[in-house]
């Protein structure tokens, strides 16, 4: 059913071609990575918090940590992470699968800066074996996001640039 809401979203956007369906798990992001042949950090990795009773979403570089002082400055709140049981309920899809496509209503996504040294990033697509092949400028455009943010700490190994 994820797959069907985050396939029909993309498709309303004109993006469903950039739809990739595996029949290897795309669960972690070394799952993802190794399914599709790229650097872990391309895979766009979606996390959800909580802000009281507000879904959030936002995503990082796949090997992207979030940095607890970064969260608080930016959303003056605690970074919570939605408890993994009610994950699906709240966003939409299950864990393994989560992204900003075809979720349900009144949920914010943000972007975090950390994708931004690469020029295609694989975000999933409703399910634990997909994702969607997309450039910064087109994840942008069909995300939703409310913005960029600056919400995590990365090692120098993965700040280079790269593809």
């Amino acid at each position: 059913m994820s797959l069907e809401k985050a396939k029909a979203d993309l498709e309303q956007k004109g993006f469903l071609d950039h739809v990739i369906e595996l029949k290897e798990s795309t669960a972690t992001v070394a799952e993802a990575a190794e399914a599709l042949d790229v650097k872990p950090g391309m895979i766009a990795k979606t996390m959800s918090f909580l802000q009281g009773e507000k879904a959030v979403l936002i995503l990082t570089e796949g090997t992207a940590k979030v940095d607890n002082h970064k969260y608080k400055d930016t959303f003056h709140v605690k970074a919570k992470m939605i408890p993994f049981d009610q994950v699906e309920a709240r966003i939409g899809h299950a864990p393994g699968g989560v992204c900003p496509f075809g979720i349900n209503e009144g949920i914010e996504v943000y972007l975090d800066d950390s994708l931004k040294q690469f020029t295609t990033v694989y975000p999933a697509a409703g399910n634990d074996h997909s994702a969607v092949k997309l450039t910064i400028p087109e994840l942008e455009q069909v995300a939703g996001a409310k913005g960029w943010v600056d919400v995590t700490s990365r090692s120098t190994q993965t700040r280079s640039p790269q593809n």
